[in-house]
């Protein structure tokens, strides 16, 4: 089942080399702060392993014959120092830790976030959703984890242990290499760990992933799934998920709850025999020392090995986090591509041929002119390539043959960005964000105003519901607008549109379900908007689009006839049918 879900999600393994080679990029930045946060965790770590040597001569003081109370209390006063000053030590390393680790993860989620906003429509198509949020979310945060505590933690255990074992071996080597088979045996009880926990934790980050595409499309869907009483089934699909989650969380549980008493028992041994063959080699004071330098050394080998769970974590993130990135966009900018600030909106396709996937035609060798200012309608069966044909001239998707010019330019040769700011799109599924009316106008940019705002709306006649509401411009919009009808919406989506001022209007079933009432608003807003620049509309609606300049129709992703409203009526085909069938429905 993992497997399948990493495939869905297109993930490929990455040698741990290029991860760190990667990683390290998002640290060049801040290597200042890396660097002084280093030299404090040096001196952190130099003053707790001088600690012991206190306790050293305190005991030995103790145990002298002439027990001297001054000497106690430098020793108290000194260690009472050192510990003040580690304070201020951990303080400082860990605010310059968390600043750099903090900007280095926004730089990564803003990279990630970005890297979406270039995928075309069809790559959206293949990522589920909460995959993606669960990439710009949890795996980010992973690696801020990395960044803030797992790393510095890692040189601070590894410093230490190097130090403590220095100390110690000076105080009894012979101790000290008995010592180092306890270690072997952690070690190697540590690497067989490490290799079972990964493939845990990469079932479990699979599983959380598609537990987060189950909920964002469930509860995206969850007035559809009341309509048709499917919670049951949704629930007990739910559970298989939950399930999967609980059972791989459960078995790294089971991993740690192994592996942390096995360390603390080889630690106990360790105390044992140092006790038992110390006795008559060693003082009581370097016994003392030696005890708590026992403590210092397996304490950061046994936090090595729990950090292995955040290692693994922060691994895996990394590694789903750079397949996202490495996944190229399908649509982008040419090397030689220009800049347009207007087009008059002459638009022509050249012998264009599409497919989704592979060689599954949706058009096939569709050629057409638009003259500026036209109107030109698309008429056709579900599935013959009208929407294609608009999602095509903004570049949602590139072409397999032909060209699409746009006042004869290849638009491939025309910035992405520019490109859509000339070309003004209002589908049928208007999309509403949270916040305000005004905010769904503007899309929160402050370059209009209130008065541009409010002669959009009367210009597209979403003033007169807009007027009616309690807060007016100010009236909170719920998530996707769902406290709007949807003519209201589409409204919306007409005055978003315009105040944007476009040269290309695009309307992809903009009256579609719509009431009689707000049918002739938008009508009378479609008649204004066609002074504006060319217009293509898709509409199932013939009556929508009979004073359009030209209609085509489109038959399996062929253009079957062309013409005005009456030359097709005249032509008595494929449109006069589909007319005669709408007005005898009527």
């Amino acid at each position: 089942m993992e497997e399948d879900l990493m495939k869905l999600k297109g993930d490929k393994k990455i040698p741990r080399t290029v991860m760190l080679k990667r990683t390290m990029k998002y640290l060049k930045a801040e290597w200042l702060s890396f660097v002084i946060a280093s030299l404090l965790i040096i001196c952190n770590v130099g003053l707790g392993i001088i600690f012991p040597l206190f306790m050293k001569a305190l005991t030995d003081n103790l145990q002298s014959d002439n027990i001297s109370m001054k000497v106690i209390l430098m020793i108290a006063l000194g260690n009472l120092g050192l510990q003040i000053l580690s304070q201020i030590f951990l303080y400082l390393e860990s605010i310059i830790l968390q600043k750099a680790g903090q900007r280095v993860v926004y730089n990564l989620r803003m990279e990630v976030f970005e890297h979406i906003e270039n995928m075309s429509q069809n790559q959206f198509n293949e990522m589920p959703v909460g995959s993606l949020v669960t990439r710009v979310v949890s795996y980010t945060a992973s690696l801020s984890e990395l960044f803030t505590s797992i790393i510095v933690n890692l040189v601070r255990n590894i410093l230490t242990i190097v130090g403590v074992y220095g100390i110690m071996f000076f105080i009894s080597w012979k101790l000290s290499l008995i010592m180092l088979g306890f270690v072997a045996v952690v070690f190697i009880i540590s690497y067989v760990f490490r290799k079972v926990i990964h493939k845990f934790f990469t079932q479990e980050r699979a599983y959380i992933s598609d537990l987060n595409t189950f909920l964002n499309e469930n509860l995206s869907g969850m007035k559809l799934i009341q309509i048709f009483n499917q919670e049951k089934r949704k629930h007990k699909e739910f559970l298989v998920r939950n399930e999967n989650l609980r059972k791989a969380r459960y078995k790294v549980l089971v991993a740690f709850g192994i592996y942390r008493p096995l360390i603390s028992f080889i630690y106990f041994g360790a105390i044992a025999t140092t006790f038992s063959m110390a006795l008559q080699a060693i003082t009581a004071g370097e016994i003392v020392a030696f005890y708590l330098y026992l403590s210092q050394f397996f304490n950061p080998i046994q936090n090595i090995a729990d950090q292995i769970n955040g290692i693994q974590r922060a691994v895996t993130a990394s590694e789903r986090l750079f397949n996202l990135l490495d996944v190229k966009p399908d649509v982008l900018d040419a090397p030689d591509a220009i800049e347009i600030d207007h087009i008059e909106g002459k638009i022509e396709f050249k012998n264009v041929w599409f497919a989704y996937n592979k060689e599954d035609w949706i058009l096939k060798d569709v050629s057409f002119v638009i003259e500026p200012k036209q109107t030109c309608a698309f008429v056709g069966a579900t599935g013959a390539g009208k929407t294609t044909i608009l999602g095509l001239i903004v570049r949602n998707y590139e072409i397999q043959k032909g060209q699409i010019l746009i006042d004869g330019i290849d638009i491939k040769h025309i910035k992405i960005k520019s490109l859509r700011k000339a070309i003004g799109q209002m589908l049928q599924d208007v999309f509403l964000f949270s916040g305000t009316i005004k905010n769904n106008i503007t899309l929160r940019e402050d370059s209009f105003s209130d008065e541009d705002i409010q002669e959009v709306c009367k210009y597209v006649n979403a003033d007169k519901f807009i007027n009616r509401l309690e807060h007016k411009y100010d009236e909170e919009v719920v998530e996707r607008g769902e406290n709007l009808s949807q003519g209201q919406r589409q409204l919306l989506s007409f005055a978003r549109t315009v105040l944007h001022k476009p040269q290309v209007l695009i309307l992809d079933e903009a009256t579609a379900n719509i009431d009689t009432e707000t049918e002739r608003l938008i009508q009378d807003s479609l008649e204004k908007m066609k002074n504006i620049g060319t217009m293509l509309i898709v509409a199932h609606r013939l009556s929508t689009i009979q004073k359009a300049d030209q209609i085509i129709v489109l038959q399996r992703g062929e253009i079957i006839e062309k013409g005005t409203h009456q030359e097709l009526l005249k032509q008595r085909g494929h449109y006069f049918k589909l007319y005669k069938l709408q007005f005898e429905e009527r």
